[in-house]
């Protein structure tokens, strides 16, 4: 029998009252500390006279298993894109349940937490993928601390036990001779396609952003495309950043898509289709094009058509800002035409391209011009070398 008081989280000023007795274990928040301890003596007095009252007051906690599922199917599918909740679907499904699915939700420890991120690293997963799984679980954690029903999360401040990823090993993209083949040999043989790569490596949108173009999108007067929506998975969702945004277009991009959206009109009255596609660009349906069509029937077999390396497609986007920095195009504009979060994210990325930065950072440290040669300043005696020291010695 016992009965503790705790502040959780520590330095939180929220203080809990546990009690334990034959087997049970149960939990409440109070409030402040004073309170706390009030309640708890009068815990003591009742469990003392064998009143059980006071255990049996308290419902017991839900497994996790069920929690989770109500977090998954409420707060995720009603707050969060439809990719979000795929992903924590996933990680639940085939990481989590496994573990703790018939475990009552109070009784996961953060000793139980770091094991399981030891284990999944062990396993081979990648630290992405183990984040990914430690963001679920904190995301239960957090509702049921929200509920009542934990003194706090024990998975926060658990993500340096997990490697950072190095973004730059992710990078692959086409030098501007590449890309130059690259759209030439699509342009022969994938004439279709041509302009989706364009647009692509000319503005660095991502493949589910291309697809998710509508002609309103484009303005060819002013030269810029607004970013308003991504195809994600067949959903229409909000671009990654959840904000809509506005990219510039080349001259060679503007006159291309013009030439497209002639060919949408004349392709329409052929076709004899009610209304123009939907989306600026589509299938022989008339319907938003398939992105693994895209990709493996496409946009690889243009790279070995040119006798080039096989890229993902999103090294397209690498590729824009990679050949704009070494252009001298500044972070902070490949940040805004990227739609990148934080100008963080642009320099953990792209910092290392900027050219020369690491050389006129050095001259400029103490900006002067130094001699061409040391001379020794008069009136000081050089230095005895160490093994003269030694012999004299």
């Amino acid at each position: 029998m016992g009965v503790t008081v705790r502040e959780r989280p520590e330095g939180s000023g929220v203080y809990w009252v546990y009690i334990n007795h034959k087997g049970q274990r149960k939990a409440k928040k109070v409030g402040d500390k004073k309170a706390a301890n009030a309640i708890a003596e009068k815990a003591r007095e009742r469990l003392v006279s064998g009143d059980l009252g006071l255990i049996q007051e308290v419902k017991q906690a839900p497994i996790f298993r069920d929690y989770a599922l109500q977090w998954l199917n409420g707060h995720v599918k009603t707050s969060c894109k439809y990719s979000t909740w795929e992903r924590y679907e996933g990680c639940l499904r085939s990481h989590l349940f496994p573990v703790f699915g018939e475990k009552p939700i109070d009784q996961i420890q953060r000793k139980d937490i770091k094991k399981l991120i030891y284990d999944k690293l062990n396993e081979g997963l990648s630290p992405s993928s183990v984040r990914n799984i430690k963001a679920a679980l904190s995301g239960v954690l957090s509702s049921a601390y929200e509920d009542g029903l934990l003194p706090g999360n024990a998975a926060l401040r658990l993500g340096k036990l997990i490697k950072k990823n190095d973004f730059r090993k992710n990078i692959n993209p086409l030098t501007k001779e590449e890309v130059l083949v690259m759209l030439k040999t699509a342009m022969e043989h994938f004439p279709r396609y041509y302009p989706v790569f364009l647009l692509a490596v000319s503005t660095g949108m991502r493949l589910g952003e291309v697809i998710g173009l509508q002609p309103g999108d484009v303005d060819s007067k002013c030269r810029f495309i607004e970013v308003r929506r991504s195809i994600v998975r067949g959903r229409v969702e909000t671009p990654k950043s959840g904000k809509s945004r506005r990219v510039d277009m080349s001259q060679q991009l503007t006159e291309a898509l013009k030439v497209h959206l002639i060919r949408t009109k004349e392709l329409t009255l052929k076709k004899g289709w009610k209304q123009p596609p939907e989306t600026l660009f589509y299938n022989d349906e008339g319907r938003p094009l398939d992105p693994n069509n895209v990709v493996k029937r496409c946009f690889h077999k243009s790279l070995t058509k040119a006798g080039l390396r096989r890229v993902r497609f999103h090294d397209l986007r690498h590729t824009f800002a990679s050949i704009h920095i070494s252009q001298g195009e500044s972070l902070a504009y490949v940040r805004d035409q990227l739609g990148h979060h934080s100008i963080q994210i642009t320099v953990d990325i792209y910092g290392h391209l900027v050219p020369g930065s690491n050389k006129s950072a050095a001259d400029r440290l103490l900006d002067m011009q130094p001699p061409a040669t040391y001379t020794q300043p008069e009136g000081v005696e050089p230095q005895k070398k160490h093994s003269e020291n030694v012999l004299s010695a």
